[in-house]
């Protein structure tokens, strides 16, 4: 492993052995740590989040609340992008701001995992949601695997990171379903929306209920 003082190396590979060889996996930094370290350096914010499309993590208090807004944390290493031809990009580039605008609108403005919206108050918390752009694995029917971009909340980027959405098998278990409930499906597709119906909503108003309550309602019906 050559070292991260190495000049010649790129400015990814060199913040990448830093990451390994200074402040080491579960540590924590700061954005002015890697500025003073890499003094003189263009983007070396930049080069740092390249490193997410090469699978390494690194946190900041989007995923992890208990960093400041300042700091990240150095969570797993990813490719050795050092080495001969690894340090090559796969993913398609940095995302633009053209993109990131477009992802947005034809993802409605929500979290495609959980549906919440920008700025929105999670369930139960005081913590607010961001939305970004996240790339997801997918399977295609013809068992090809892609990164395709979507839109998802920071908290749901966390749990989703290692997910690949297989197409294929989404199509299989459609392909079951009754005539009814797939014309039902159809229509939500058609809509990009699930309409509950009365029963529904009633079904998810009860099952919100105190323990207590819902006896209440038990004793009721029962």
């Amino acid at each position: 492993m050559p070292s991260w003082e190495d000049q010649t190396l790129g400015t990814m590979k060199r913040v990448a052995l830093w990451l390994v060889q200074v402040v080491g996996v579960g540590n924590t930094f700061t954005k002015n740590q890697l500025r003073e370290t890499f003094q003189g350096v263009s983007q070396v914010d930049r080069r740092m989040r390249d490193l997410r499309d090469f699978e390494w993590k690194i946190d900041t208090n989007r995923e992890d609340d208990e960093l400041e807004a300042d700091q990240h944390r150095f969570v797993a290493q990813g490719i050795a992008v050092w080495e001969p031809g690894k340090g090559t990009r796969k993913t398609g580039g940095t995302i633009t701001a053209a993109q990131r605008h477009e992802v947005l609108m034809r993802d409605g403005h929500m979290c495609r995992s959980c549906g919440i919206g920008p700025g929105e108050t999670y369930v139960g918390t005081d913590a607010t949601s961001q939305l970004d752009v996240a790339r997801r694995q997918v399977r295609l029917p013809n068992g090809q695997i892609e990164m395709q971009l979507v839109i998802e909340c920071n908290r749901c980027r966390i749990g989703n990171r290692n997910l690949v959405a297989n197409v294929d098998d989404l199509l299989s278990r459609i392909n079951l379903l009754p005539a009814y409930e797939k014309k039902i499906l159809t229509g939500w597709v058609v809509d990009d929306a699930r309409h509950l119906s009365e029963l529904e909503r009633i079904w998810a108003d009860y099952r919100s209920l105190p323990a207590e309550a819902r006896q209440h309602v038990k004793d009721a019906l029962c």
